[in-house]
C-alpha cells in the first residue's frame, strides 16, 4: 500500500547514460532512457508489437529502439518506425511524468495530471558548492514502511552497529516525536560522550580530536511518500552541541529516498551531505564507504524481519515509545493514501 501520486527517486542519472534502464516502482513496470534533447523520458517497459521489454532494447539518435523486432519509440509514447512496416497508427503506450533534479531522476507513477514538478522535495544541499554528497543504492526485500521505520527509530543501532555508529547511550537517551502536518520528526541528543568508530573518523575529517568527549544529535524527518532525512552530528562536548560552531563539530544530513518496487521490496537511495571539508574528494570516498558498510548491516535485519511478518500475517507486534516515529510516520501515509484512493479505501480492512 503505497501513494502512487507522489514523486519517487527512480534512479540516479548514470544509470541511463549508455542504455535504457527497466526498473519497477510501486508496481508499474517503466523504461528510462534520454530523449533526442538528452532529456529524460520514462514510458512503460512493454513494447507494442509483442509485449517485450522495451528495456532490452537501446537508444538510437533519441528514439528507443526495442531489441526484439526493432520497434521504434518516441518519447510521448507514440510508434515511429519498424523495419518494412508500418507502425504509426498503434496506439500509444504509457509516458510517465519525469524529472532530472537535484543529482536524481524522479517519477511520478500516478495520475499524470496532478504531476507538479514544484512538489519534488527540495534539498537545498544539492544545489550549494559549500557541500559534498556520496551515496549508493541498494535493492532491498522488504515492505517500504519497514525502511521508514528502521531509521525513525534508530535506537537499532546499539546492536545492529555496534561496531560503526553504536554505542549504548543511545538506548539511554530517550527520543522525542512531534508531527507537524505531514512531516515528522523524531529527535535524540547526546552529551558528554564519548564518538562511535564512525564519527571519530568524521572528526579527523574535520581536523578534530577524536579522543575528547562530544555530544551527539540525531533529527530524523520524515515526509511523504517515504523519505527520511536525518541531521546528525557530534561537537565537542561544551561548545553548544548541534549550535556548535562549524570548527569545533562535524555534522552531515543522512539521505534516505526510499522507493517501494513491489509491497514488499524497494530501492533505497542512501546517502550522506556534509558542509564540511566539501572539496575533500578522499574523505567523500571514506564517508561513502562507510556509510555503504553501515547500512548494508541493516539487509539482513529487514528481509528477515520481512520473511517473518509474511509468515506469521496475524501476529501483533509490540508498539513502544521508542516507535513513536515509526508509527506516526504511518498514520500520515494512512491518511494521504485513504483520501488519494477514495471512500472505499476509507472502509477496507486494509486501510483500518
Amino acid at each position: 500500500m503505497f501513494l502512487k501520486n507522489a514523486w519517487y527517486v527512480a534512479c540516479t542519472p548514470n544509470e541511463i547514460d549508455d542504455r535504457p534502464l527497466g526498473r519497477k516502482i510501486c508496481n508499474e513496470q517503466i523504461v528510462f532512457y534520454r530523449g533526442p534533447d538528452g532529456a529524460v523520458a520514462a514510458l512503460e517497459d512493454f513494447c507494442p508489437h509483442r509485449g517485450a521489454p522495451l528495456s532490452l532494447g537501446q537508444v538510437v539518435e533519441g528514439k528507443l529502439v526495442c531489441g526484439y523486432h526493432g520497434l521504434e519509440m518516441g518519447c510521448d509514447g507514440k510508434t515511429v518506425a519498424m523495419p518494412g512496416q508500418r507502425v504509426r497508427g498503434f496506439p500509444a503506450i504509457r509516458t510517465y511524468p519525469v524529472v532530472e533534479r537535484h543529482g536524481f531522476i524522479w517519477v511520478w507513477p500516478g495520475d499524470a495530471a496532478q504531476a507538479d514538478a514544484d512538489k519534488i522535495h527540495h534539498l537545498a544541499w544539492a544545489e550549494n558548492p559549500e557541500w559534498a554528497h556520496g551515496g549508493g543504492m541498494f535493492h532491498i526485500a522488504c515492505d517500504y514502511r519497514l525502511m521508514i521505520d528502521n531509521l525513525m527509530d534508530l535506537t537499532h543501532e546499539t546492536y545492529v552497529h555496534a561496531s560503526s555508529i553504536g554505542q549504548k547511550e543511545i538506548d539511554e537517551a530517550p527520543p522525542a516525536t512531534k508531527a507537524e502536518g505531514d512531516e515528522v520528526i523524531t529527535s535524540r541528543f547526546m552529551e558528554n560522550i564519548m564518538a562511535p568508530p564512525f564519527w571519530k573518523m568524521a572528526l579527523r575529517g574535520n581536523h578534530l580530536p577524536d579522543d575528547q568527549p562530544v555530544d551527539r544529535w540525531q533529527i530524523c524527518r520524515f515526509t511523504p511518500p517515504s523519505h527520511v532525512m536525518i541531521e546528525v552530528g557530534v561537537a565537542l562536548a561544551g561548545k553548544g552541541g548541534y549550535e556548535a560552531e562549524p570548527q569545533y563539530k562535524a555534522s552531515s544530513i543522512v539521505v534516505d529516498f526510499i522507493t517501494p518496487e513491489t509491497d514488499t521490496s524497494i530501492w533505497y537511495f542512501w546517502g550522506m551531505a556534509r558542509n564540511f571539508n566539501p572539496k575533500d574528494k578522499a574523505l567523500t570516498a571514506s564517508i561513502r564507504e562507510g556509510q555503504g558498510k553501515i547500512f548494508s548491516e541493516d539487509l539482513e535485519m529487514l528481509e528477515r524481519q520481512q520473511k517473518n511478518l509474511l509468515a506469521w500475517p496475524g501476529r501483533n507486534v509490540l508498539k513502544l515509545n521508542i516507535d513513536a516515529g515509526g508509527v506516526q510516520s504511518r498514520r500520515v501515509l494512512d491518511r494521504i493514501i485513504a483520501a488519494e484512493q477514495g471512500p472505499a479505501a476509507e472502509a477496507s480492512p486494509a486501510a483500518a
